[in-house]
């Protein structure tokens, strides 16, 4: 992708974390989400599509902030993945205009969701 292609578009996921071991098991087993370590403090991500980091160097801002959502093609899969690797579902499955969602918590209490068109 150019620089021309990446204008105005996400670029990059940052979250401060408690402990990066653990929120590499939590996103590689709930979403298969592969990692670059970068020294203790840093770790890169990549879920095939976005890149972004998981550092320690700042604290956990876990109740604010955009909400980021992923897709998913299975929502009742991806929810249980989730359970499965430890995360917390705090709004279970709901119908909205265009398909369904779920929000969930990280193990830092990060709230994401998970969306889907069918």
């Amino acid at each position: 992708m150019s620089s021309r292609d990446a204008d105005r578009r996400i670029d990059y996921i940052e979250f401060n974390v408690s402990d990066i071991a653990k929120s590499k098991a939590f996103y590689g087993g709930a979403f298969g989400w592969t990692f670059t370590d970068y020294g203790p403090d840093y770790c890169e991500f990549q879920d095939g599509r976005l890149t972004g980091g998981f550092t320690t160097t700042a604290p956990v801002a876990a109740g604010g902030g955009p909400l980021v959502i992923l897709f998913a093609d299975d929502l009742e899969d991806a929810l249980a993945r989730i359970e499965t690797a430890g995360g917390k579902i705090v709004r279970p499955i709901f119908a909205f205009p265009g398909g369904r969602r779920f929000h969930f918590a990280d193990p830092d209490g990060y709230e994401l969701a998970v969306w889907s068109d069918r």
